[in-house]
C-alpha cells in the first residue's frame, strides 16, 4: 500500500520501519524540524528523520500545517507535497501537530482510507500528550495500543483495532514505551493488510482521562505524599525528566525506588526525614509510609546504587530531603 507517514520520536520510528519492512512504499515521511539536543545544543533530526534518510524515503519537516498560521508557507509546501504523494492512507504515530481539517480531508474515506493514528494507551483513557508517563504514575495495571481513525479532536476518533498489555510493577517509562512502541508496530502492520475487516466503533464518553505533558517541576518528589505513588512517579518520569529532589542544598535525581511493604504508615517522623541509610537503599519518612531510594543521581555526576552513591555522600538517619513548596499535589485518576 502507498503511505504517508508522520511521526517524531523513537516510538514512531518503530512503527515506520515495521511498515517499510512488511512492504509498504513510503511515498513521503512527514516529522518535526530538527531541534536543539545535547550538551552542545546542535541541531538534531529526529528518530524518525535519522531512519528516513538513511532509507532514501523523502522528508518533509513543516513547523506548522496551519494555512493560516505564522508558518503558512510550510503548510502550503506540505499540503503540496502530500498531494504529490497520492498515498491511499496516512499514518500517524507521536507527530507532535495536530492534525488541520485540510490533511483529513485529503485522505478522508471511502476514497482513501483515512489517517490511522497509533496511539499508546486504551483509548479514551490517556488521550493526549502523555499517555505512558501518566498510567504508570496513575497505577494502572494495564495499558495498550489504540490503532484510531483521526477526527479534528483530540484522540477523539473512532477505535479500529485495539490490544491491552500489562504494565508491570518494575515498568518504567523506557521499559514500557520499548514494549509499546513494538506492539503498535505490529498492530499497524496487521491493520493495513486486511482494512475490509475494520469495524470502526466511537470510543466510549464514559472514562475520559487526559495525559497532561510531563514537565521537569511535576518529577519534583513531595514527601508529604504517599509512598507508593512516589514509588510510581520515579518510574513514571524515568527516563525524563527524573524524579528529582534535594539534599543538603544539593540537587539528587532519583532513578530507581520503592515503598517499603508492611512498613508502618505512621512512622513518627517529618516527611523527608531518613529513616536508615545503607547498601541495599536510602529509608525516607513520607506522608504514609516509607520510601526506598536505590539508584540516585548528584549533580554533574553519574548514576549510581545506594551503595556506590553513600560512599561519596555522607548520609545518617536523622538528616532531611528538602520539601517542596505549595499545596500536596493530587494523584491522577
Amino acid at each position: 500500500m502507498r503511505l504517508v507517514f508522520a511521526g517524531t520520536p523513537e516510538f514512531a520510528r518503530v512503527a515506520l520501519a515495521a511498515l517499510h519492512a512488511a512492504g509498504h512504499e513510503i511515498a513521503l515521511v512527514l516529522t518535526q524540524p530538527d531541534r536543539p539536543a545535547g550538551r552542545g545544543m546542535q541541531l538534531q533530526a529526529s528518530a524518525v528523520k535519522q531512519w528516513a534518510v538513511q532509507h532514501g524515503l523523502p522528508v518533509a519537516q513543516p513547523r506548522s500545517l496551519k494555512t493560516d498560521g505564522a508558518f503558512a508557507a510550510d503548510a502550503v509546501q506540505a499540503r503540496e507535497a502530500l498531494a504529490q504523494a497520492d498515498a491511499q492512507a496516512m499514518v500517524v504515530a507521536a507527530y507532535g501537530l495536530l492534525l488541520p481539517q485540510w490533511v483529513l480531508d485529503i485522505f478522508s474515506p471511502p476514497s482513501r482510507l483515512g489517517c490511522i493514528n497509533i496511539h499508546a494507551s486504551l483509548l479514551p483513557r490517556w488521550r493526549g500528550a502523555a499517555p505512558i508517563h501518566r498510567a504508570i504514575e496513575a497505577g494502572d495495571p494495564h495499558t495498550g495500543i489504540s490503532l484510531m481513525q483521526m477526527d479534528a479532536g483530540l484522540d477523539t476518533g473512532a477505535l479500529l483495532l485495539c490490544r491491552a498489555l500489562a504494565i508491570s510493577e518494575q515498568d518504567t517509562t523506557a521499559s514500557l514505551h520499548d514494549r509499546l512502541a513494538a506492539l503498535g508496530a505490529e498492530l499497524v502492520v496487521e491493520g493495513l493488510a486486511n482494512p475490509q475487516n475494520w469495524q470502526a466503533q466511537a470510543q466510549s464518553t464514559d472514562g475520559i482521562v487526559y495525559a497532561a505533558k510531563v514537565d521537569k517541576a511535576q518529577a519534583a518528589l513531595d514527601w508529604r505524599l504517599d509512598a507508593a505513588l512516589l514509588a510510581r512517579r520515579v518510574r513514571a518520569f524515568n527516563p525524563a525528566p527524573v524524579a528529582h529532589t534535594a539534599l543538603q542544598g544539593e540537587a539528587i535525581k532519583v532513578w530507581a525506588a520503592h515503598a517499603l511493604p508492611n512498613a508502618d504508615p505512621a512512622h513518627g517522623q517529618p516527611c523527608g526525614t531518613v529513616l536508615a541509610a545503607g547498601d541495599t537503599g536510602i529509608a525516607v519518612a513520607t506522608g504514609t509510609g516509607t520510601l526506598v531510594l536505590t539508584a540516585l543521581q548528584r549533580a554533574g555526576g553519574k548514576r549510581m546504587d545506594a551503595a556506590a552513591f553513600l560512599r561519596g555522600f555522607a548520609l545518617a538517619p536523622g538528616a532531611c530531603f528538602d520539601l517542596s513548596g505549595g499545596p500536596v499535589p493530587q494523584p491522577l485518576a
